[in-house]
C-alpha cells in the first residue's frame, strides 16, 4: 500500500474542543475542517475554535466571521 491507496477520510480527526485553550483528539487524524470555510486545518496548526459550538476555524478572520454571524 502506498500513500495514494489510503482512505483520505481516515485523515480527518475527531476533536473535542475545550475552554482552556486545549483540545482532546477523540479519533486520530491529520486535520479537522474549518466550520466556516471548509479548509483543512492540520492539527498542529489548530489555534482557533469555539468550545460551545464544537467548531474549528482556520484563522482569526473565520472565527470573527462566525462570531459576527452569531451576534448580529
Amino acid at each position: 500500500m502506498n500513500a495514494h491507496d489510503r482512505n483520505m477520510s481516515a485523515d480527518l480527526a475527531t476533536v473535542r474542543y475545550g475552554h482552556d485553550g486545549d483540545f482532546l483528539v477523540l479519533r486520530p487524524g491529520r486535520y479537522v475542517l474549518c466550520a466556516v470555510s471548509g479548509i483543512k486545518i492540520p492539527l498542529q496548526a489548530l489555534r482557533y475554535w469555539n468550545a460551545e459550538l464544537q467548531e474549528a476555524y482556520a484563522g482569526p478572520s473565520e472565527a470573527l466571521q462566525r462570531w459576527k454571524e452569531l451576534n448580529s
